[in-house]
């Protein structure tokens, strides 16, 4: 079993890369269009969040970026994020690049009643930069991924729904 662990480790690494290499390459046009796929995201499933960050003038880019970039490891606990990246790695069809998405749009959902209690651009922007999740554990991560489920089944087999 332990001399399996270096080729695990490559599978696993390599698996993780395939889908997200785009985020880190010149410009980073994989995480501008999970960025702008966020935005139009959420313009369908929370009008009211959407209009707020609007309203406020808060650009997805601002605080989305680095959950894309971070695969949202500096917005979780260690144990939770194993926990989350543990399901990206079991999702048939690339979750780290795809399923990020609704894990992403069902975070904000979480953070809902906190968001449009923010009125103003700066209290917006250090709410999402700073989530409160530093007493999550597994209820909490299998909750966001239930919900993430759930945005991904209404919208992942028809993209052009979430395009305006």
């Amino acid at each position: 079993m332990i001399r399996n662990i270096e080729a695990d480790s490559f599978w696993c690494m390599s698996k993780l890369l395939d889908g997200i290499q785009d985020n880190y390459t010149f410009a980073q046009p994989g995480i501008q269009n999970k960025v702008k796929a966020l935005e139009e995201l959420v313009s369908r499933i929370d009008e009211d969040i959407h209009g707020h960050f609007k309203k406020y003038e808060v650009e997805y880019l601002q605080f989305a970026f680095r959950w894309m970039n971070n695969l949202l490891m500096r917005e979780l606990p260690l144990r939770c994020t194993i926990r989350l990246w543990d399901t990206y790695q079991v999702e048939p069809t690339e979750g780290f690049s795809h399923f990020h998405l609704y894990v992403c749009a069902a975070f904000l959902i979480e953070w809902r009643k906190e968001i449009l209690s923010m009125v103003d651009f700066q209290g917006l922007l250090m709410l999402l930069q700073n989530l409160p999740t530093i007493h999550w554990g597994n209820e909490e991560v299998g909750l966001l991924l239930a919900e993430a489920y759930r945005l991904k089944y209404m919208f992942a087999d028809a993209p052009n729904h979430y395009k305006r």
